[in-house]
């Protein structure tokens, strides 16, 4: 086979760098060097590395493998995954996969290659092997997947990689890979934001004749979420997915807090204005990161008010601070209150996030599916506006039958687990109040996929706040639920997504 021409690491960091951000230079020689990973680990951390195995066995080799090790299909390689670890703090530092011919191997470098913990500079070291690491490439990858349990990070954070291969006369004595989160080794103190979403459910009273309005019921959802990073720099910088709408926040919050500058990277987002709260949940990462960047002891309704948000529903606030199942008590209403008319949270700034009356952990068990077709987004700005000018106040006799059917069956049925009363009551809560209206004015597909999926096997299904995402509720055996979704959405596009409820709020992280 043909060698290799040799991977120009300059231009590979560089071009790693447009894609990803700044490298920092520990984390240049890391994916760079054709030295020991473990002595250059040893030098950076000043603690002696420990190595531990998580798999080791014989296989034998597909057609990748075989390629990358020129054997053929089928012979015997020792497979090997590890974690190079501090050994003083415990921490994962660096994640590695093996492949290693078993023919190419003497019997006493075989077995100690077999035994467990011993890293692989040092196998080479002690029998004397003359060797050359060749570089093969370097990559980034958004998705940190099972990782992200190992080095402790969230989901959605980049990782960095690098394929390499030792020769020896000529031919490959092993493939390695080596993985690292771009948040580790930086140079600089980093602080990382992973916000959950939500389901808004309904708001409860715009009737207003008890002296309140508003109220919301919702759910905090594990995914979709956003991930946000924010290191300090001279002026405010931003990047990333809706970086325009992550800037107002960052300014407000700076204005409100007295601030210092800071650059900040929206790592991972969703949509905006679907009905999950992304424009909420990405304001507060924002207000968050930066707090915690300078040591501002700011709570999440503070930073809500920073930003303007939870001005009517304090779902999506309430979700980012404690997460669950929650059930928030409106504003006070009338002459000289909270609020004068009727107003979604976009036009209420200034008025303050409203009270959590119910948090409540959700079943782990209970699963949800969001269906979010290819079709107008939902109401927001001027048009959400009108729709609350036009609407409101609803009719008392369904404020009153709502308000029922949250407290007298949604309510007990989380707290004893219940899931078919649960999706008895959201079904019920699509055809009362304020949600009848936001159900009323949706795309004719909304109420087609709410039917489907409930006849395919889903205890309810309701519109999350103004739409377009219908959710679905389950405990087991969603493929069905999956594909009717799938087909109610075939002639304008769309994706399911299948998610858990998060009984936490939003995740942060210093790196």
């Amino acid at each position: 086979m043909p060698e290799q021409a040799p991977l120009k690491i300059d231009e590979e960091i560089e071009r790693l760098e447009e894609t990803v951000g700044r490298l920092s230079p520990v984390q240049k020689m890391l994916l760079g060097t054709d030295g020991s990973v473990t002595c250059l680990l040893e030098v950076v951390t000043g603690s002696p590395v420990e190595l531990e195995t998580l798999v080791q066995k014989v296989v034998a080799a597909d057609e990748l493998v075989s390629s990358e090790l020129e054997v053929e299909p089928g012979d015997e390689v020792n497979y090997r995954v590890v974690k190079l670890k501090n050994s003083v703090s415990g921490e994962t530092l660096i994640h590695a996969t093996s492949f290693t011919p078993l023919k190419r191997l003497e019997d006493r470098f075989r077995t100690d290659l077999m035994r467990a913990d011993i890293p692989i500079g040092t196998i080479l070291k002690k029998h004397r092997i003359e060797s050359r690491r060749d570089l093969l490439r370097v990559r980034a990858f958004s998705d940190a997947g099972e990782l992200k349990g190992i080095f402790n990070v969230f989901g959605k954070e980049p990782m960095l990689s690098r394929d390499y291969k030792i020769i020896r006369h000529g031919l490959p004595l092993m493939s390695i890979t080596e993985t690292f989160p771009y948040n580790n080794f930086q140079d600089k103190r980093r602080v990382v934001v992973e916000t959950p979403s939500r389901i808004h459910m309904t708001l409860t009273d715009l009737a207003g004749d008890r002296g309140r309005v508003d109220g919301g019921v919702g759910v905090t959802l594990d995914d979709p979420c956003i991930v946000v990073e924010a290191e300090r720099g001279e002026e405010l910088t931003v990047r990333g997915e809706n970086a325009d709408r992550a800037r107002a926040a960052a300014k407000a919050v700076m204005d409100r807090f007295d601030l210092g500058g800071a650059e900040i990277t929206v790592r991972h987002s969703y949509k905006q204005h679907v009905g999950l709260g992304g424009g909420t949940q990405l304001a507060m990462a924002v207000g968050k990161a930066l707090c915690e960047l300078y040591g501002m002891p700011a709570s999440a309704r503070e930073i809500a008010s920073a930003v303007g948000r939870g001005g009517t529903s304090g779902i999506g606030v309430a979700a980012f601070d404690r997460g669950g199942f929650i059930v928030d008590g409106g504003h006070s209403f009338g002459p000289g209150k909270e609020k004068e008319d009727y107003r979604p949270s976009s036009a209420s700034v200034g008025v303050a996030p409203p009270p959590v009356i119910l948090q409540a952990d959700l079943p782990e068990s209970w699963c949800f599916l969001l269906a979010m077709p290819d079709i107008p987004k939902g109401a927001h700005g001027k048009r959400e506006l009108d729709v609350f000018g036009t609407f409101c106040p609803v009719p008392r006799d369904e404020v009153a039958e709502l308000c029922r059917e949250i407290l007298v069956r949604m309510i007990p049925a989380v707290l004893e687990e219940d899931l078919e009363s649960f999706g008895t009551a959201v079904n019920r809560v699509q055809e009362l109040g304020f949600k009848k209206v936001e159900v009323g004015l949706q795309h004719p597909l909304i109420r087609s996929l709410m039917e489907e999926m409930r006849s395919a096997g889903a205890v309810g299904a309701g519109l999350s706040s103004f739409g377009p995402t219908v959710y679905a509720i389950v405990d087991s055996g969603t493929r069905d639920i999956q594909a009717a979704a799938m087909e109610v959405m075939r002639d304008v596009g769309g994706e399911v997504v299948v998610t858990r409820p998060r009984n936490s709020g939003a995740r942060t992280r210093s790196a």
